[in-house]
């Protein structure tokens, strides 16, 4: 499972989940849940969690945001926050 991943840091109803997405493998996507919380996992957790799960940031990695709705096309619906970076496997 060579290269670079997608991690994913998302929140639903006050709970922070992390998750890196191994696309076209056919492997469970690892993911730490950071439980309900009032505040976003700081970059140290986000980093000690991947670390937990195998995975490190990539050299360049960034986090970047984005906003959805929880209900598609209703402005009252509830905002999901999803940041993304690039991740690939720890040294072993």
């Amino acid at each position: 499972m060579a290269g670079t991943f997608t991690a994913q840091l998302a929140t639903r109803g006050g709970r922070w989940h992390l998750y890196v997405a191994l696309l076209n493998t056919g492997e469970p996507w690892p993911d730490h849940d950071f439980g309900t919380r009032t505040t976003v996992p700081t970059r140290a957790e986000r980093s000690r969690a991947l670390n937990a799960l195998g995975y490190t940031l990539t050299d360049d990695a960034e986090w970047t945001w984005v906003e959805d709705s929880e209900v598609h096309d209703d402005p009252a619906s509830p905002v999901l926050l999803i940041a993304a970076t690039r991740v690939r496997e720890a040294a072993r």
